[in-house]
């Protein structure tokens, strides 16, 4: 008699294992199955994450029911188990990660359409014309779209269905993704596009893992190269999936149309902003292996790949795919980490390489592809600085003079100009003249910033926003709030005022109209665009010719060990956005520290010797990627029980040679919302298995419910 099996279901909330339930006679269950299984008081959905035999060591309840839709495949199960243990996380967090859609697990709903039929309605009316000129004018429509063209009711149209004059249809509401063509022909490529994507089809033919960091300066066609890679997937195996990541959602649009030009469909999308209806048809085609193509934002990681050949990561530097908040995780390495794991290929593509991708590179461990030149007449642009301290702005504004007649002349050419400030907003401050007063959000300790053009005051961390009041909370003196600081609707306001006849616009995340100000800004139909580092990733503007850094001294401040990596990134960025065509680019720096190793290397070019500074300074210190940390964040209503929490979890650190803890202390904003907040700072060499011994530690000690513990790995933010 065959013993009963016992099915392992992981549920994707904070538990710490998956749990055992008997599999009922007659249920045939495999791992990845979607179940419902009782939990606690409810039946709840889970995911079958193994299959065994025999009686368990308790007793057990039984699986309901087994649920429809496509499995989780393996490697999106390894992924999910290798994350929990690296991020120290419970594996049902991570699954949360994976199950974005839960109606995705039914088939497509469909829609009924009407079209004009072969017959002649028996008795022809004034309502009855009117909807047949409106099918005329819709083609395939729904009853309703019909009747609200045709100005009539619901009852007309299918009174015209029932009479036979229109015919109805029935189609998918979630219809599967187009093909895309990998024979279709891609924009002819340069000699040193043509060897770079040699390489990367080499790797392709080699099969199974492959690594590869494709460095190659801003302008220099990276996408049109690793078109030629997926090209190349698509002819080995007509069944295989390829993941792009994009670090901004921004950038999707421009990639979507030239997905479609170079394959003759577009491929899915998947993001936050995508919305449930086309997250639900995503989800579904990616899990039942239809979707041959998906460009997404770091959540794409999770998804259900059942046949996952290549990742691409774009922009591999960028700091936004490290998720800061709920789950911490870089995206671009759990990217190689699912490559491997799915023994597929993975390329990281960036003008300014991560220093971890280029220690990488240059151990062996990713093949290194360059491109160091821009195509055809395209050159780099000359970059030079502007010392504030000897040529500062008038009082009060923000554009110094040779920046100024750098605009004029960029103008008076019919060119386009870029002034960049990574400060959303009117002013990143607002205090009061009489008694100093500072505006704080309620609860946290960050400035309130002005949003001028809403009338609002908003905080970037929380969210929170006030109107702007009319007396200072603190002393009541009425008007005397000012602002302090420039944002970039300030920058604006001084560019109109100094080019009246210029059209200047503003792009940042609060634009609500950001893919109409690309398409004007490639059309030429705006001068002066001010932006915030949104402006500075990814796009292609013909006729932009001027960029103009407004504080290149932004990011250099505060603690971060990557302050100085991260802005010569940025700066790189903002500068490669102009001269992308024949005409030739220049960027300006304004700054106060011209003389900082980042920005000399920037004017000079020399990227190489601004790496071996920085990677000497990394090694020196053993901070990543030549040693390993972690941060581990503490959060309570009150002050001391957070304060005692995170002082009594340092004092039980484990004794271990190799591993400096830093705190317990408090963060730059040490209240958020109302929750006081402490951090201990883990600093190990590289032969430490970090995760491993912050998962010792924690076992050590129980912290107090009332205190929320938090770990990152890896972190990127010590905010």
């Amino acid at each position: 008699m065959k013993s009963q099996s016992r099915a392992a279901v992981l549920f994707p909330m904070p538990l710490p294992e998956a749990f055992d339930y008997w599999v009922p006679e007659g249920l045939e269950l495999h791992p990845g199955d979607h179940v419902i299984a009782p939990l606690g008081q409810r039946r709840a959905h889970g995911v079958v994450w193994a299959i065994k035999d025999g009686p368990g060591e308790r007793e057990l309840k039984s699986v309901e029911s087994r649920m429809d839709g496509a499995p989780i495949p393996e490697g999106t199960r390894n992924l999910v188990d290798w994350a929990a243990k690296y991020l120290v996380q419970p594996p049902g967090i991570l699954l949360r990660s994976v199950l974005r859609s839960q109606d995705a697990l039914k088939p497509s709903p469909t829609e009924t359409l009407y079209v004009r039929g072969d017959a002649e309605p028996p008795r022809m009316t004034a309502a009855r014309e009117k909807v047949l000129d409106a099918v005329e004018s819709l083609g395939e429509a729904s009853a309703a779209d019909i009747a609200r063209e045709a100005g009539v009711s619901s009852g007309v149209v299918k009174g015209l269905a029932e009479a036979g004059a229109l015919h109805s249809i029935i189609k998918l509401v979630d219809p599967p993704f187009d093909r895309p063509d990998p024979e279709l022909e891609g924009l002819p490529l340069t000699q040193l596009q043509a060897e770079a994507a040699g390489v990367l089809r080499r790797l392709v033919k080699t099969g199974g893992f492959q690594s590869a960091l494709l460095d190659g300066v801003t302008g220099s066609g990276k996408t049109e190269v690793y078109f030629e890679a997926i090209a190349e997937i698509l002819r080995q195996d007509e069944r295989a999936q390829i993941l792009i990541m994009l670090p901004e959602i921004a950038l999707t649009e421009a990639v979507l149309s030239r997905f479609e030009k170079r394959f003759g469909a577009q491929p899915a999308l998947w993001h936050s902003g995508a919305g449930p209806k086309n997250r639900r048809r995503a989800w579904r085609e990616i899990a039942e292996g239809r979707a041959r193509i998906v460009v997404g934002a770091r959540s794409a990681l999770f998804l259900p790949f059942p046949n996952l050949k290549m990742i691409i990561v774009d922009e591999e530097h960028d700091p936004t795919y490290k998720q800061g908040e709920g789950l911490h995780y870089q995206a671009r390495d759990l990217a190689v980490v699912r490559a491997k794991l799915e023994g597929a290929n993975v390329i990281l593509a960036s003008a300014t390489p991560s220093l971890e991708s280029l220690t990488n590179a240059q151990a062996g461990r990713y093949v290194h592809v360059r491109l160091p030149a821009r195509p055809g007449a395209a050159i780099l642009p000359a970059v030079d600085t502007i010392d504030l301290r000897e040529t500062p702005a008038e009082d009060g504004r923000w554009l110094s003079p040779p920046l100024i007649e750098a605009m004029r002349d960029t103008l008076e050419r019919g060119e386009q100009s870029l002034l960049y400030l990574n400060r959303r907003g009117y002013a990143p401050l607002v205090l009061c003249r009489k008694c100093g007063h500072r505006m704080v959000s309620p609860d946290t300790q960050s400035y309130l910033v002005e949003h001028r053009y809403t009338g609002r005051l908003v905080c970037h961390v929380t969210g929170f926003s006030m109107p702007k009041p009319k007396l200072c909370p603190n002393c009541k003196a009425e008007d005397s709030l000012t602002s302090v600081g420039p944002g970039v609707e300030r920058v604006a306001e001084e560019a109109r005022h100094l080019f009246p006849e210029a059209r200047v616009e503003i792009y940042s995340s609060d634009s609500s109209s950001g893919a109409d100000i690309v398409e004007r800004m490639e059309n030429s139909e705006i001068d002066i665009l001010v932006g915030t580092q949104i402006a500075a990733k990814g796009h292609n503007f013909p006729n932009l010719t001027l960029v103009g850094v407004i504080d290149a001294d932004l990011g250099l401040a505060g603690g971060d060990p990557r302050a100085g990596e991260r802005t010569y990134q940025t700066l790189v960025q903002v500068a490669g956005r102009a001269g992308r065509a024949e005409r030739p680019g220049r960027a300006l720096l304004q700054t106060h520290q011209p003389e900082h190793e980042a920005i000399q290397a920037l004017v000079a070019g020399d990227r190489d010797a601004f790496l071996e500074t920085e990677i000497m300074a990394r090694e020196m210190l053993g901070l990543p990627p030549f040693g390993r940390m972690a941060s581990i964040g503490f959060m309570a209503m009150n002050p001391k029980a957070v304060e005692d929490a995170a002082a009594n979890f340092a004092a039980a650190a484990p004794v271990t040679d190799g591993v400096e803890i830093w705190g317990p202390a408090e963060p730059p904003l040490a209240i958020v919302r109302g929750w006081h907040r402490r951090r201990v700072l883990v600093r190990a060499d590289k032969t430490i298995d970090m995760s491993a011994y912050v998962r010792a530690w924690r076992k050590r000690i129980k912290t107090p419910p009332s205190v929320r513990v938090s770990v990152d790995i890896d972190p990127y933010s010590f905010l």
